[in-house]
């Protein structure tokens, strides 16, 4: 089967020419005969809260299966379920739920987790942006341990540098393979750069929830810009950031930004009222908040973020690397996020406006 698209990102080149599809892999690229479009790999996003309604702190094996379903329609094929701060028993509820799913996934054309994104408790309380400080800590061993067997795989974990003892939970979580991202943080640059070069690897929302940039006190955001070794994770929905920010970051950074969509339960539901976790949130515009008005969270999905970085000039397989192959880099796994002959035909077809046409998960196509 030929896609009929005019050109695909293939391994960071822009190939010109159809693909064609066999048995559900990708068989061959740069074919004759495709009309419009490109076709790029499934989008893998790092930071998921929740999406059409489902928050998954409070979700059922049902509702996790359901939205895999609905993040696969918007492009999304991989991704990290994200879990904020909250009561311990519910975050190991939620974790031993969603790794039951992911044990034994009921539906072919869902999109898979890559293992959850802890997203706290061991964050700044100088800086919770919406995650609820009553249920913070600081860094803890114990409590880590008994989030790593609550039964679901720990990928990646955020946390502030600056707290006590954080140190020991970053030499645990790198012995077991686990990311570290820093984020909630009010680190200064040298305790950044600390956590660096200790084997820290990315950053939680680049500039959102953190110590601001200053001229002589750049803080987190200052050392992972400058530093080629760490990745830095965007929020690119028209409410995070600027749409100067977004661009001064990629020209620091090109080749190593990594869009995230942060969506919530509120994802694709209009303006309302919804839950992050255990935090109310009100969507107005499509900006959430929480009662305090910090944002909480986002409502466009991951293909949002491509079309905004395509349309503020970012080169098409830039933009598109930072939704598929860097994300991937970050958590280790280059097995996902391609498109090239031989790989499964796990892929987005975007139109000549860069919006998601289509999704095909192994070669076959899901309904929008």
């Amino acid at each position: 089967m030929k896609l009929g698209v005019a050109a695909a990102v293939v391994d960071g080149s822009l190939v010109r020419g159809d693909v064609e599809i066999e048995n559900g892999r990708i068989a061959e690229v740069g074919l004759a005969g495709g009309r419009s479009g490109i076709a790029t790999p499934g989008f893998v996003d790092l930071q998921v809260n929740g999406f059409r309604g489902i928050d998954l702190l409070h979700a059922t094996g049902d509702e996790v299966e359901r939205l895999g379903v609905e993040l696969a329609r918007t492009g999304v094929l991989w991704y990290q379920p994200t879990l904020i701060t909250a009561p311990t028993e519910l975050t190991r509820l939620a974790l031993s739920t969603i790794g039951e799913c992911a044990a034994a996934p009921r539906n072919d054309g869902a999109a898979r987790t890559l293992g959850v994104h802890l997203e706290g408790p061991f964050l700044s309380p100088e800086r919770p942006g919406a995650h609820p400080s009553e249920h913070l800590r600081r860094p803890d061993l114990d409590l880590l341990a008994s989030y790593l067997v609550a039964g679901s795989a720990v990928s990646m974990v955020t946390l502030a540098p600056e707290l006590p003892r954080a140190g020991e939970l970053i030499d645990s979580l790198l012995g077991r393979g686990i990311t570290v991202s820093l984020g909630h943080t009010d680190a200064d640059a040298a305790t950044a750069h600390a956590a660096f070069d200790q084997g820290a690897q990315t950053v939680t929302h680049l500039f959102n929830a953190m110590r601001p940039f200053g001229q002589r006190d750049p803080g987190l955001v200052g050392a992972a810009l400058v530093r080629d070794d760490v990745v830095v994770q965007l929020i690119a929905d028209g409410a995070h950031l600027a749409p100067e920010t977004i661009l001064a970051t990629w020209r620091a950074a090109r080749g190593r930004i990594a869009l995230v969509s942060d969506v919530t339960a509120a994802g694709g539901m209009g303006d309302g009222s919804f839950r992050l976790g255990t935090v109310h949130i009100t969507v107005e515009g499509g900006v959430a908040r929480d009662d305090d008005g910090a944002l909480a969270g986002a409502t466009r999905p991951l293909a949002w973020g491509l079309r905004m970085l395509i349309e503020l000039g970012v080169p098409i397989v830039e933009a598109v690397d930072a939704v598929t192959r860097t994300p991937a880099r970050v958590v280790g796994r280059p097995d996902v996020g391609i498109l090239r002959p031989g790989a499964a035909a796990d892929l987005v077809v975007l139109d000549d406006d860069f919006a998601v046409a289509s999704v095909f998960v192994r070669g076959r196509p899901i309904q929008g």
